[in-house]
């Protein structure tokens, strides 16, 4: 499958009489069109929810356009939490899936009245001292070892600081029956960005085991099973993408298998999809500034990895499409990178793109997940503007991009703010 923005070179040239490069910018018609079929997938299920995990892009008008699609939101800390509330979600619209949580994060996703899912069985008491134990309640799942599809190992849930052992769950679900609890649901994350029909299914096999067991052993009330996040997208031109149909199918099969016999065929499915949600509808917008040749060919463009971690920080694939240029036409060899002090500030290395001009815009692929979100203020860089293509073909800020003075703002030094004179703005 080819990889074809979802902007043109004559909007990009019209976006930047407004806002200059770099910028994130997203599709909306996309993002819109995907919640409603993975809410058809899994259609079968009179309680499924997906709860948008905030972490791969904490905007409030990405989160209010999936809440007018009928999603809840995903939050891991306080400030998600916020922006949570700041749409409207709260109550049983925020799954609250935290490790490590401060105290403050517990309260206030118990002031938010948010559906909480407990990462180890130590939080039971910590939550009950900070905040109370609510009447409804997820616990988290580790299975330890490996996780396989066939022969291929997916991930290694053994060696991930998240959820409980097997034998914890069961003692936790007893002290938590004790303490009041009336409503409980289990979670797990067994893999990361998987790109296979396989994932959801297997996972949702070992979940609804895991229930059916819990059930019949506690008398617990299982209410939910979430599935989490884990579904991935393809970074690489052709590269098979997921069916969310097949798996909302799959995922159906093992439910009719597994929990339907045991009397449980009004548990709620719920996931906690972000990249899978927004990946694909985001790209980083850059242009061309500067052309290097020493023994590579390269091309320095005004965005850098502040703007898009990923590919310095795993080595990840990022497309990247050369607007206006002809893919068959002359082709060269580049190293594109951004101008950090670190030689990993590169969106591409060896990679064979059509011939670049300086000024030449370059739209880098499926940014709209742990794209902005990732960013950071190294060697005093700013982040940018997130723009908004909307469905009517207009485009909106939805972030503006940050000044000198904001990456100031928070400096007392010496008693005085540094103070940023109106041509540094």
């Amino acid at each position: 499958m080819e990889k074809t923005p979802f902007v043109t070179l004559e909007q990009l040239k019209e976006i930047e009489k407004n806002y200059p490069t770099p910028y994130h910018i997203y599709d909306e018609k996309g993002i819109r069109e995907n919640a409603r079929r993975l809410k058809q997938a899994f259609s079968w299920n009179k309680g499924f929810k997906e709860y948008f995990a905030v972490k791969a892009t904490p905007n409030p008008y990405i989160m209010k356009i999936l809440s007018e699609e009928g999603c809840g939101s995903d939050c891991s800390s306080y400030t998600e939490l916020l922006l949570a509330k700041s749409i409207g979600n709260v109550g049983s619209e925020i799954m609250f899936s935290s490790n490590t949580t401060p105290p403050e994060d517990f309260a206030l996703a118990r002031k938010l009245g948010a559906i909480i899912n407990l990462d180890d069985i130590t939080h039971i008491d910590f939550l009950e001292k900070v905040a109370g134990i609510p009447e409804t309640i997820c616990c988290r799942f580790n299975p330890g070892g490996y996780f396989e599809l066939g022969t291929d190992i997916m991930d290694n849930p053994g060696d991930a600081k998240y959820g409980m052992t097997h034998e914890q769950i069961f003692e936790a679900f007893r002290i938590l029956m004790q303490k009041g609890v009336k409503h409980f649901g289990i979670h797990s994350f067994l893999a990361s960005n998987t790109v296979t029909n396989d994932y959801y299914p297997e996972l949702a096999r070992q979940l609804f085991e895991l229930a059916v067991e819990l059930k019949q052993e506690t008398g617990a009330s299982i209410e939910f099973v979430n599935l989490s996040g884990g579904v991935g997208v393809p970074y690489r031109p052709g590269q098979e993408p997921n069916d969310i149909m097949v798996i909302g199918e799959g995922v159906r099969r093992q439910y009719e298998r597994i929990l339907v016999p045991a009397g449980m065929d009004n548990v709620a499915i719920f996931t906690e999809l972000g990249r899978y949600m927004l990946a694909p509808y985001g790209h980083l917008v850059t242009k061309a500034i500067h052309r290097k040749e020493t023994y590579k060919h390269y091309i320095g463009v005004d965005a850098c990895a502040c703007n898009l971690m990923r590919p310095a920080m795993y080595g990840a694939y990022h497309h990247i499409t050369v607007m206006g240029k002809d893919e068959h036409g002359k082709r060269v060899i580049y190293d594109v990178t951004g101008s950090l002090c670190e030689n990993n500030d590169k969106f591409a290395v060896d990679r064979d793109l059509p011939a670049i001009d300086i000024g030449d815009f370059l739209v880098i692929h499926d940014t709209g997940a742990h794209g902005f979100s990732m960013g950071y203020n190294y060697n005093g860089k700013l982040r940018s503007a997130e723009l908004l293509l909307q469905e009517d073909g207009s485009v909106k800020m939805i972030r503006r991009a940050e000044t000198p003075a904001d990456y100031f703002a928070t400096f007392d030094f010496e008693g005085a703010t540094i103070k940023v004179d109106a041509e540094d703005k």
